[in-house]
């Protein structure tokens, strides 16, 4: 078990991942403390789109959904 400040982490970030392979690693940050672990497993593919990612939409289009949602909201008003 080892235990480190969140600076700590952030400055030997390699280190500390490495040693969670093996061993429980806390980050310890204010006064909530994190545990870094590993599934043990490795990443064999990175994941395909699916169709979620083909219905979303950006910020812009977002802003202007919003704005003609709130017209209307207060049209009726």
């Amino acid at each position: 078990m080892t235990i480190v400040s969140s600076k700590e982490f952030v400055t030997n970030e390699d280190k500390y991942f490495n040693l969670a392979m093996t061993n429980q690693v806390f980050v310890k940050r204010n006064n909530m403390v994190f545990v870094v672990t590993s599934t043990g497993t490795k990443m064999k593919k990175r994941l395909k789109p699916d169709n979620e990612l083909y219905r979303a939409i950006n910020g812009d289009v977002l802003l202007e959904r919003i704005n003609v949602s709130l017209d209307n909201f207060f049209a009726e008003k």
